[in-house]
């Protein structure tokens, strides 16, 4: 699915956006489950709320955590998933059985707190690299011409200001008019040339030899710091990097690949990572999301044998978390007070009441949604922007396929999903893909090569495609 994010921000809600217009934007990727996208809504509304509260009432406002219960392929990961973007929020999507009891082998539940502080400084990593991008290219503009036409020993640098903005330049003056040009000010006249041909593209082809940070971690005991350790909540690699001087190595390559390298490491030198830490701690204390899938799979009591390590003892250890705790990771303390906490499960053979009554008070909200409709199907081939019969469309538009659906075509399709849930198990709108993929197989195999560039989707075409399995309940278990 295309990853297409909304223009909303918290921001936008402090100025007036209402749960009703969140809804709006969930319905343009998910079909149905109103309840569900109302009362997640709501909690991110309730968030934009809570900014506005005096800071001593602020802190006493806690999120109010939710549980989805329905069977796989619903919607319930989507939803959070795109609840998540249009509030611009850190987001992490766990499965509660990977999870043991600590002290055992497996992940600790604080783990989840420190994938989503990863997350968060990435996600502001990414959007302070976008504000300085600008400002190194044009640094890795002047290193080019460093390179192509180094400075005499006599020239130096300067920073002028101009329109309130510094720029670095070199300190040689503009010929007067009449006077023969000095070496220094042919030089800089050289060096103009050589940036207009460097931006039409006329010296791609060029080598240079330069010189750059190295920035491979060290090797220790046969594997490297930093691939795994973090688990720890040690960032190890950078206390190496701190104590150990820093190393460089000398690269020749065309200035079309040299571009690319220097302009990463112009953006490392210009971004403030102390201040980007320090950014990305509070967005995910103040606007977090965990999602816990698999959540029904921990609940249940520990047997007679001995504790359950991978249920309640996961339970007992999520209390914590979930209640509001501070988690050490490698980029400092973190808090979960204000984290919203998403789980979600089918609970076919249990249910929310056999999870430990502590845990069971950490999340109030519970919202059944729904099993599919063929009519959901059909919105659901078609209506999102994201909808499975756009992204064929799109996929086989670049071998110069034209697919057409009729409307008879996308009935059949929905009502053989739909026919195939019931008769084996019930994989939601998940069921969509494997019943398209059938049906596309030949021509997306043949397309290439295919002379007639319109292919017609029907009900009688997908009924051929697709009826001798159908026939056969047994085989359709296996193929579909």
């Amino acid at each position: 699915m295309p990853c297409v994010r909304e223009v909303m921000t918290l921001t936008n809600m402090d100025k007036g956006l209402k749960p009703k217009e969140i809804v709006q934007a969930l319905d343009k990727y998910i079909i149905g489950q109103y309840r569900a996208k109302k009362m997640v809504a709501i909690a991110l509304r309730n968030r934009a709320r809570r900014k506005e509260l005096s800071e001593e009432l602020r802190d006493e406002v806690s999120p109010k955590n939710i549980i989805m219960i329905g069977p796989t392929g619903v919607g319930k990961t989507e939803i959070a998933r795109r609840l998540s973007r249009l509030a611009q929020s850190p987001f992490v999507k766990v499965e509660a059985t990977k999870y043991t009891e600590v002290g055992y082998v497996g992940r600790d539940v604080e783990s989840m707190i420190r994938d989503l502080t990863d997350i968060a400084v990435n996600m502001v990593r990414e959007e302070r690299t976008g504000e300085v991008l600008d400002k190194a290219k044009k640094h890795t503009e002047e290193r080019l011409l460093d390179l192509l036409l180094p400075a005499p020993p006599t020239i130096r640098r300067v920073v002028r200001r101009r329109n309130g903005k510094e720029t670095e330049t070199y300190d040689v003056d503009e010929p007067a008019e009449g006077e023969a040009l000095t070496p220094h000010q042919k030089w800089m006249r050289n060096r103009g040339k050589l940036r207009a041909k460097l931006r039409d593209g006329k010296l791609e082809d060029r080598e240079v030899e330069f010189e750059i940070r190295a920035t491979s971690a060290p090797m220790i005991a046969g594997f490297s710091i930093g691939t795994g350790i973090e688990e720890m909540g040690l960032d190890l690699k950078n206390f190496f990097d701190k104590v150990m001087p820093p190393k460089t190595k000398q690269l020749r390559m065309l200035i079309s690949e040299a571009r690319r390298v220097l302009t990463d490491e112009e953006v490392e030198n210009l971004l403030d990572m102390d201040k980007i830490i320090k950014d990305a701690l509070t967005r995910v204390q103040e606007s977090g999301i965990v999602f816990i899938d698999e959540f029904d799979k921990i609940a249940g009591r520990g047997t007679a044998y001995g504790p359950d390590v991978s249920r309640e003892g996961v339970q007992r250890d999520i209390l914590p978390i979930v209640e509001g705790t501070t988690v050490f990771t490698k980029y400092g303390m973190v808090s979960s007070d204000h984290i919203l906490f998403i789980a979600a499960g089918a609970f076919h053979q249990t249910k929310p009441a056999d999870l430990i009554p502590e845990l069971q008070g950490r999340f109030p909200l519970r919202v059944e949604l729904s099993s599919l409709t063929v009519e959901d199907f059909k919105r659901i081939l078609t209506e999102p922007a994201n909808a499975l019969v756009k992204q064929y469309q799109a996929l086989l538009a670049t071998e110069g396929i034209e697919l057409v659906f009729t409307d008879d075509g996308i009935v059949e399709i929905a009502e053989s999903a739909y026919r195939v849930n019931l008769q084996s198990e019930n994989i939601g709108a998940r069921r969509l893909y494997t019943v398209m993929e059938k049906i596309l197989e030949d021509i997306s195999f043949e397309a290439p090569d295919l002379p007639e560039k319109r292919v017609v989707i029907d009900r009688q075409y997908v009924q051929n495609t697709l009826k001798d399995i159908l026939k056969d309940e047994d085989l359709s278990k296996f193929i579909l």
